[in-house]
């Protein structure tokens, strides 16, 4: 059981820092100061908006990338350690459905539950992932 996730965690993390280097051939562009389109024959401010949304979207989808490869990465090192599959809060299992459902995850449900109600009841509104 533990070599079968071994290998998804290392599949899943092949599979996004694969993505994350194919983006990556696209950064000069995306970086590019001002927005696409801009200085092109043509382009009305419809062309500039959807270039900068564009861009917007490819950095927004880069940076979930990047967390999801940092999650995967630690779940590895818990493994490695023999502590995979354990709360980080609590200590104590994290539900098997819950871990092939989403297998960095490193808190259990009760308590990742509980995250998010603090993060709400501080008016922190970013988006909070179940892991």
């Amino acid at each position: 059981m533990e070599e079968d996730i071994k290998k998804r965690l290392e599949r899943d993390l092949r599979l996004a820092a694969s993505r994350l280097r194919r983006m990556g051939a696209l950064t000069a562009i995306e970086e590019r100061p001002g927005p696409l389109g801009a200085n092109s024959l043509g382009a009305d401010e419809g062309d500039v908006i959807q270039a900068n949304e564009s861009r917007e979207i490819g950095f927004a989808t880069r940076e979930v990338l990047v967390a999801r490869v940092n999650r995967l990465s630690a779940a590895l090192d818990r493994l490695n350690r023999g502590e995979y599959g354990i709360c980080v809060e609590c200590g104590e299992p994290i539900a098997r459905a819950r871990l092939r459902a989403l297998p960095e995850v490193q808190r259990c449900v009760q308590c990742q539950d509980g995250l998010e109600r603090r993060r709400l009841e501080r008016g922190d509104e970013r988006l909070t992932l179940r892991t």
